[in-house]
C-alpha cells in the first residue's frame, strides 16, 4: 500500500495530498494559485537577494538598455 503524503496550501492552509490527482499542487484549488500568482505579480511577494536594489545603486546606468 502506497503511503499519501499530504502539504498545507500556501493560500489556504488546507491540506492537499500531494498526488496526480491534485492537479494544482501545492495549492488546493486553481482559486488558490491565482490568489498566489497575483501576489506574486503585485509584488507583495519576494525571494530576498542582496542585488534587489540594483537598479537604484550608483553602478546602474541606463546606457546598457541601448
Amino acid at each position: 500500500m502506497a503511503e499519501t503524503f499530504s502539504v498545507e496550501c500556501p493560500t489556504c492552509k488546507k491540506p492537499v495530498v500531494w498526488s496526480p490527482e491534485s492537479a494544482y499542487r501545492p495549492f488546493c484549488s486553481k482559486r488558490c494559485q491565482l490568489i498566489d500568482l497575483g501576489e506574486w505579480a503585485a509584488e507583495e511577494k519576494a525571494i530576498p537577494c542582496e542585488t534587489a536594489d540594483f537598479a537604484e545603486s550608483s553602478e546602474f546606468s541606463e546606457d546598457w538598455v541601448k
